[in-house]
């Protein structure tokens, strides 16, 4: 899902500065009482749970307490958390025994409890106004990563399914998070060539051999990527199997490394 450009859009008048700046003042007074009645009439709730907040686009205190963020320590690779602090830089024996494609993968939090909820809701129930939050606690997790970016690029859905779900929550969240860094959002740089069956229930290698071949750069975009370092984004990291899919099409058509960075993963270990 692409992004509205900012400022004005093709078949757009643009008016005389005076008339503009006239309509911006009198457009932020009226919103600003808009927002005002809306409040008194529908106060801010909880986004996961429906509570009163303090303020919109939030998490109550209940919902807040059951998201389990990943913090330092954790495996520089694949960003699985540790137990124990035993000094910076530390690869995981999974992260040594079965390298990525990506270089590093980093996720706010773990997918259970309430993150698992938020992400369904995402996903399923058609809450589109919660890849704000999400990308927001997304942007803040992977701040690393987006510093030394040049293009965010969402792990893309196959015409026929995006067809049914309407949207692609990915591509949702990788521009809310190229917003808020100030990065290049590119969602065309990567295109899903094969309808794939569904992941759940299927074994680590079921998964690879499900998608192999299933991405693909366009050839227009290669241009675009040519030796520049990607962000790529999804909602929840697995396995592992489709971001490397992914990375692994990134990387053949011409990206110079490919990073990972999604709102939650599935953490079997600490």
């Amino acid at each position: 899902m692409t992004l509205p450009p900012e400022g004005p859009v093709a078949g757009e008048t643009l008016l005389p500065r005076w008339r503009a700046g006239l309509g911006r003042g009198l457009g932020s007074g009226l919103g600003l009482g808009l927002r005002g009645l809306v409040g008194l009439v529908y106060p801010p709730s909880c986004v996961a749970c429906r509570a009163a907040t303090g303020e919109a686009q939030a998490l109550c205190a209940a919902c807040w307490s059951g998201m389990a963020f990943i913090e330092r320590p954790y495996c520089e690779r694949l960003g699985t958390p540790f137990e124990v602090d035993l000094g910076p830089g530390l690869i995981s024996p999974a992260a040594m025994a079965d390298p990525p494609v990506f270089a590093r993968a980093r996720a706010a939090c773990r997918f259970d409890g309430t993150a698992r909820d938020l992400v369904h809701r995402l996903k399923y129930g058609d809450r589109l106004e919660l890849a704000r939050l999400l990308g927001r606690l997304m942007a803040q997790a992977g701040h690393e990563l987006t510093a030394e970016a040049d293009l965010v690029v969402p792990v893309p859905l196959h015409r026929l399914r995006l067809w049914t779900r309407r949207f692609n929550q990915a591509a949702a969240l990788a521009g809310e998070v190229a917003r808020l860094s100030g990065r290049l959002y590119e969602p065309r740089a990567l295109a899903r060539v094969k309808r794939t069956r569904q992941q759940i229930g299927l074994t680590r290698a079921q998964r690879a051999e499900n998608l192999q071949g299933a991405f693909r750069v366009p050839e227009a975009m290669r241009p675009r990527l040519a030796g520049r370092r990607v962000l790529l984004v999804d909602d929840v990291l697995t396995t592992g199997a489709t971001a490397n899919a992914a990375a692994r099409a990134l990387l053949r058509g011409g990206a110079a490394a490919v990073d990972l960075l999604t709102f939650a993963r599935v953490v079997t270990q600490a």
